[in-house]
């Protein structure tokens, strides 16, 4: 875990976050705590993330998601680098969620 950024405010931020049940409910929350422009960095860096786990290059990278190459090296060496587990995570998670829908 990042300990750069841990603390007691940030706790708290975490735990609101986990209080959210739907997406509707994070649209409220994050339009409220955001600005446009950062949920759109958000966004960005989950497609990202996803994009590179998967070993596009950089260039369809940023064909498909506008994302800058300083963007792309960022979250590239977030996930090689200095990896909290996070991306895999997320990702692991909504996969399960996707194949859980299926089987219903």
């Amino acid at each position: 875990m990042n300990s750069k950024f841990k603390g007691e405010q940030m706790d708290e931020l975490f735990k609101a976050v986990l209080t959210l049940e739907t997406v509707e409910e994070c649209y409220a929350f994050f339009g409220d705590m955001c600005t446009v422009l950062e949920l759109q960095n958000f966004a960005q860096r989950i497609q990202v993330a996803k994009m590179l786990m998967s070993k596009n290059v950089y260039s369809d990278i940023v064909a498909t998601t506008g994302a800058s190459t300083a963007t792309i090296s960022r979250v590239n060496r977030t996930l090689t680098q200095d990896d909290n587990g996070g991306y895999a995570l997320v990702f692991k998670r909504l996969k399960e969620q996707e194949e859980a829908a299926k089987n219903k």
